[in-house]
């Protein structure tokens, strides 16, 4: 069984800044992680490999020369392959052209069952890349994912609501996109590092692929930012003092100033 992996190398969300005067990210000197949707992803497709003998896992990813770093660590994780589309002619893609040329190397791949995606990225959060992929590829896909079974060429999905979850059976093959709760993603081994530094991974760029310059890349992409701002600070809170019933009757009169209540 061959199963797919799309990963996606983000910035640590947790420093990220925003150029007051461009507008734009401040991504020197901020690390970059392993998308944490991605990272649940990966390790069911793992535990896939560890409860069946013929599951071959491949991570793959669209990204600059540096995103190298995160695909040794999946394979440290245990995935057995990596394919890195890296190419100028990919830089400043949204979603619509991400997925077409995700997709596309899939497609060079082959004779898949599975394809799991993060449920969205923490960087875009727009959850779209996944189920454009499964669009273009022409097969089924089911979105955030909590439990999933396979029994032959059926897979039985428990698809999480916001009261509850839903269970969709669909026919391989499919791309399951991840949340949080479907695991507990695993840390590299020593020997998985080991390995991981010893061997080459492949790199697809354009050329490599059945996609079309136009079709790729900024060009491509539909989708254009107006404008990128962090958000002023909220002014310090109104400390109230007195009794407890001095206090209470001064928040009412507050709420009331307020047309609160």
């Amino acid at each position: 069984m061959k199963v797919i992996v799309c990963v996606k190398q983000v910035p640590d969300t947790n420093e990220v800044k925003i150029d007051p005067v461009k507008g734009t990210l401040i991504r020197d000197g901020v690390p970059s992680i392993l998308n944490p949707d991605d990272a649940n992803a990966l390790e069911e497709a793992l535990a896939m490999k560890d409860k069946y003998e013929d599951v071959n896992v491949t991570v793959i990813t669209m990204g600059p020369p540096q995103a190298e770093e995160m695909l040794r660590e999946c394979i440290a994780m245990g995935a057995d392959d990596a394919i890195l589309l890296s190419d100028r002619a990919f830089a400043g893609a949204d979603t619509w052209a991400t997925s077409n040329t995700i997709a596309s190397a899939i497609r060079k791949i082959g004779d898949y069952d599975v394809i799991f995606a993060g449920r969205q990225a923490i960087d875009g959060d727009t959850a779209q890349v996944g189920p454009q992929i499964a669009e273009r590829l022409g097969i089924s896909q089911v979105t955030y994912v909590q439990d999933f079974k396979i029994e032959g060429e059926e897979v039985t999905v428990q698809r999480q609501l916001e009261d509850g979850y839903e269970v969709i059976k669909v026919n391989k093959p499919v791309l399951l996109t991840a949340i949080k709760e479907l695991n507990h993603p695993r840390y590299m081994s020593v020997k998985g590092i080991y390995g991981a530094y010893n061997n080459d991974l492949t790199v697809w760029s354009l050329k490599d692929l059945d996609v079309e310059k136009h079709e790729v890349g900024l060009d491509a992409s539909p989708t254009k930012v107006f404008r990128s701002f962090t958000p002023e600070p909220k002014g310090k809170g109104v400390m109230l003092k007195g009794t407890n019933k001095e206090m209470v009757n001064s928040l009412i009169l507050n709420l009331k100033q307020k047309h609160v209540i």
